[in-house]
């Protein structure tokens, strides 16, 4: 009797594993309906914001059928976490719907569908989350009589070795993928580059007044950012016997209200006609002199001294003086720098001098591994090299940088410069090729969660995307990121245990 009672055990803890995974799939990891008697069908469909991979049992007149429709952003390729899903059957205006208002797990939602007449139709889905909505269509899902019809028409399609790799994997993982497209390739110069500052990104700041410096934050280093307005430094002047800013600016105060008392008396002498023209001019002239040498003197100025603040958004790149030290006005005290602008100098054989002339685009990293370009950036050339020297045999071609570059100044980047006319031709990201001894191959997404590994051969190729002359034709998808894993995935020689929780 305790036997039995351990296999009832066993048998029911067996069921509730069934029911908590959603649905069974066969020895090849296949999905199979629960009854063993509907097939199950999958489709894939993008949208410029939205992919949809949905299974279901195929759809039988009076038999509900349970959708789990995976919805991943595209921009980031991550699960819709909250909103809801109505999912539509619609007929010439008319059909049925159901709406769930979360997802049943992490990118998943599971809405139902019982149709009531036979016929093609379109399925549509509707997704609503607080960032923004999208409708998917898939049109021509026919709704069958009877299992027995839509095994007969369906059947048990196999995915003839394709590689398995989930949503909920890829969902984990930094992962990407990419539409095959059309589009314009150059030819490309491969070089390097240097980072440096562009002649308008650097400011150097002098005393405004003399005295003693005092440094406005205890961590003000080269390499400290800084924002518009900011106070650096105070330079006071407080007891010293010359040149002591506080005595200066009540002189200049005082200079100034008696040159204003005098010309208002003159004005109003002026107007009653008891003093010339001539004579208000030079007492007005006076009063200004007096009022932009007060003025001058006085901004800035604190209780603390005269204040030294910071022209623009950037960091520190040099400073010239200690906390503390004295310096006379118009001394230098520091310099700062300004991420927003940059100059990239690149140098490239003479052989290239003709080319130089049609340059259509430069591609740099902004940042390691971080493909840029001058157009997507609003940036341009300004100079290219006209002449070598023995001692200089390379051409200079400076570039402006209008973004952040997060690679310090003086560093190398890689640098390919475009040149000449464009080539229409299939391209792909260039992050998305694999690359064994010389070949080259991609990771196709033939469907949601199934995928294959195709040998490519490409052509031209830049910083951002790469010509395929063979392997690919526009509108297959393939991965851009996350590659690797997948192509490791096919490499394991197991079936990955199915991770939904519908």
């Amino acid at each position: 009797m305790r036997y039995i009672i351990i296999l009832i055990a066993l048998l029911a803890a067996s069921c509730q594993s069934t029911e908590e995974h959603g649905h069974a799939h066969d020895a090849a990891g296949g999905h199979i309906d629960e009854a063993g008697e509907i097939p199950r069908v999958d489709y894939t469909r993008w949208t410029d914001k939205t992919e949809l991979f949905v299974e279901f049992p195929v759809l039988v007149v009076g038999k509900t059928s349970r959708f789990a429709a995976h919805f991943t952003v595209l921009k980031n390729h991550k699960p819709v976490r909250e909103g809801s899903v109505t999912v539509s059957l619609v007929k010439e205006g008319k059909g049925i719907r159901h709406t769930v208002e979360a997802p049943s797990s992490p990118g998943i939602f599971s809405p139902s569908l019982q149709p009531k007449t036979t016929g093609s139709y379109q399925l549509m889905f509707d997704i609503k989350t607080p960032q923004y909505q999208d409708r998917i269509v898939i049109n021509d899902i026919r709704v069958f009589a009877d299992a027995e019809e839509a095994i007969s028409a369906v059947g048990n399609e196999e995915d003839g070795g394709a590689i398995s790799f989930l949503k909920e994997q890829a969902w984990k993982i930094d992962f990407q993928t990419a539409p095959v497209v059309s589009g314009e390739i150059y030819d490309v110069i491969k070089t390097s580059g240097v980072w440096k500052a562009a002649p308008g990104a650097i400011r150097s700041l002098s005393a405004n007044a003399s005295g003693v410096v005092s440094f406005a934050m205890d961590n003000l280093t080269e390499g400290t950012e800084i924002k518009q307005g900011q106070v650096l430094m105070t330079i006071s002047s407080k007891g010293l016997t010359s040149n002591n800013l506080q005595t200066e600016i009540e002189q200049a105060r005082a200079n100034f209200e008696q040159a204003k008392a005098e010309y208002e008396r003159k004005k109003q002498l002026y107007e009653s006609k008891i003093v010339p023209k001539a004579e208000l001019e030079q007492v007005e002239s006076k009063y200004k002199v007096a009022k932009s040498n007060y003025e001058t003197l006085k901004a800035g100025y604190s209780a603390g001294g005269k204040q030294v603040t910071a022209p623009f958004d950037g960091y520190v790149k040099s400073i010239s003086i200690s906390n503390g030290d004295f310096v006379s006005q118009g001394a230098q005290l520091l310099t700062i720098g300004s991420h927003r602008t940059s100059l990239l100098e690149t140098q490239v054989s003479a052989s290239y001098a003709s080319v130089l002339q049609n340059i259509q685009n430069v591609f740099y990293q902004k940042e390691n591994g971080q493909w840029s370009s001058i157009q997507a950036s609003g940036g341009s050339v300004l100079s290219v090299g006209k002449e070598v020297e023995s001692t200089k045999p390379l051409l200079s071609v400076y570039a402006q940088i209008t973004e952040e570059i997060k690679m310090p100044e003086g560093s190398f980047t890689e640098v390919e410069i475009a040149y000449g006319e464009p080539k229409q031709a299939v391209v792909i990201p260039e992050a998305a090729l694999l690359e064994d001894y010389g070949s080259y191959s991609v990771i196709v997404q033939l469907s949601g969660e199934s995928f294959e590994r195709r040998p490519v051969m490409i052509g031209r190729s830049n910083g951002e995307f790469t010509e395929i002359t063979e392997g690919l034709e526009t509108g297959e998808v393939v991965v851009a990121r996350g590659a690797y894993q997948v192509k490791m995935a096919s490499m394991s020689g197991t079936t990955p245990a199915h991770g939904h929780e519908h």
